[in-house]
């Protein structure tokens, strides 16, 4: 059984690369053309949008991101100096303008407590990856234990791991320790998990998202593949309802 799972396992992740999987495009892709000198702005970009994107469409989000990013008046919120210091109201504006917020109270307070949490800590996103030595473990322990207060949801088990994942995929940053980043069980990430055998429905009724990505680290332990790397093949392969077949 497990054998079998693990084979699905590379024909997905082999399908994804070949571009098999159906419509491909990542909710991410949708940023701005970032020059090698705007390294901050970039790590800004995937990391304050990122905090509000919980039970909402992701493209709408990323989307709206980018039209934020790209509209020189609302631009300013991807600069963490201006978003922890701007008034609630200016701020509300902002985010609200190309709806990147959708709770006109709790996103803008998520945003800039984050903002906020970063500037005086650190100063800057890349400031906070210096000080944890570009090491996942020790992001980890400052952003879910240390500070855990000063990330509301980006310090989430579920977010924390993806946004991990997507600083490495977008964001320019290569991370010590990545192969601990953990699966992220989204709504996609437990269908394939129950379709695969992974764990039952019943199971994916009452587990937490910290036993499901338990499940998956003790599944392809000594594999070689990392739980993380499994994220973008199986997020495809539910969004496309399974229309690829495995053999």
């Amino acid at each position: 059984m497990k054998e079998k799972i693990i084979l699905n396992c590379r024909q997905l992740l082999e399908a994804y690369k070949l571009g098999k999987l159906g419509y491909m495009k990542m909710p991410e892709d949708s940023k701005p053309n970032f020059s090698e000198e705007e390294k901050e702005s970039r790590l800004v970009y995937f990391t304050l949008p990122m905090s509000l994107n919980y039970q909402r469409d992701s493209y709408k989000l990323w989307e709206a991101a980018l039209k934020t990013f790209n509209d020189s008046e609302t631009q300013v919120v991807f600069d963490i100096k201006a978003s922890a210091n701007f008034s609630e109201d200016q701020l509300r504006k902002y985010l609200l303008h190309y709806k990147v917020a959708l709770q006109p109270n709790k996103h803008i307070a998520t945003w800039q407590k984050i903002a906020k949490t970063i500037l005086e800590n650190w100063g800057t996103v890349g400031g906070l990856l210096k000080a944890a030595d570009y090491d996942f473990l020790k992001l980890k322990d400052l952003v879910q234990k240390q500070f855990k207060s000063g990330f509301p949801y980006l310090s989430g088990p579920k977010i924390f791991n993806y946004w991990s994942f997507i600083l490495q995929e977008y964001g320019g940053v290569k991370l010590k320790n990545a192969e601990f980043i953990e699966i992220a069980p989204d709504t996609h990430i437990t269908k394939c998990s129950v379709k695969l055998g992974v764990i039952t429905q019943s199971e994916a009724e009452v587990f937490t998202k910290e036993k499901i990505s338990e499940k998956w680290r003790e599944l392809l332990e000594g594999t070689g593949i990392n739980p993380i790397d499994m994220h973008p093949p199986l997020w495809f392969w539910s969004r496309n309802n399974f229309q690829f077949k495995l053999e």
